[in-house]
This record gives C-alpha cells, sequence and structure tokens, in this order.
C-alpha cells in the first residue's frame, strides 16, 4: 500500500467550510444571546420591569 498525500481516505482530514447561513445564523444567535446577557446584566430587563410589587 502506498500513502499519497494528494488523496485522501473518506472521512479524514479537514472538513468542508460552512454554508453562509449557517454562519450568519450562528453569528445571529450569538448577537441575541450576548444582548440578552447585557440586558440582564444592567438591570435593564429583568422581572422587575413586570410591575407588581
Amino acid at each position: 500500500m502506498t500513502d499519497s498525500s494528494s488523496e485522501s481516505a473518506p472521512g479524514h482530514g479537514t472538513a468542508p467550510p460552512a454554508p453562509r447561513w449557517v454562519k450568519i445564523s450562528g453569528a445571529l444567535a450569538l448577537a441575541v444571546v450576548a444582548l440578552f446577557l447585557i440586558l440582564h446584566l444592567t438591570g435593564a430587563m429583568g422581572p422587575g420591569l413586570h410591575g407588581g410589587h
């Protein structure tokens, strides 16, 4: 058996790059989570804003 560097066996090597919609969806989800955390940490959003007590 010979090992050629120009060919790789199926399942080996680097994965193909992610499609654009996957990258955009991931960035959008990360932005929403970051915004949610920032708003909660600053107190701009939370149970205190719902009135009541």
